[in-house]
């Protein structure tokens, strides 16, 4: 499971960077990097420095690892549904058109999340002798 999370991880950089959204009226292409004419901010920005944490923390095999491991997918999936409303919503009478990347960028956030979820770690037995 960590693999899929480690590449799910690796595609939120890719669709960080690929249009969210399009707003029509303004002919803007808003993504999570660049959101020019828009009051957005650089919303992926925020899940980048997450990403190296998770990834370190997903191949750490110590059970404090697993712990804050899963805070930060939890940390992560908060801010991208986050995203997700605050590019997605309807503002003045206008909806944006939703690209595939606003889509991804969730899936892969569930997918890194699903991964923390369910570590490949071996319970340790202790000898009682």
């Amino acid at each position: 499971m960590k693999w899929l999370g480690t590449l799910a991880g690796l595609g939120l950089i890719v669709t960080g960077f690929q249009p969210w959204v399009h707003v029509v009226s303004k002919d803007l292409w808003l993504s999570g990097v660049d959101t020019t004419g828009a009051s957005f901010g650089r919303p992926a920005y925020f899940q980048f420095v997450l990403l190296p944490f998770f990834l370190l923390f997903s191949w750490v095999p110590r059970i404090w690892a697993k712990r804050a491991n899963l805070m930060l997918c939890a940390i992560n999936l908060a801010w991208a549904v986050r995203n997700y409303f605050m590019f997605s919503t309807c503002r003045g009478g206008e909806c944006p058109e939703k690209q595939w990347a606003l889509y991804t960028m969730l899936l892969l956030s569930v997918i890194m999340m699903l991964s923390a979820l369910m570590p490949d770690m071996k319970p340790v037995q202790k000898d009682n002798s």
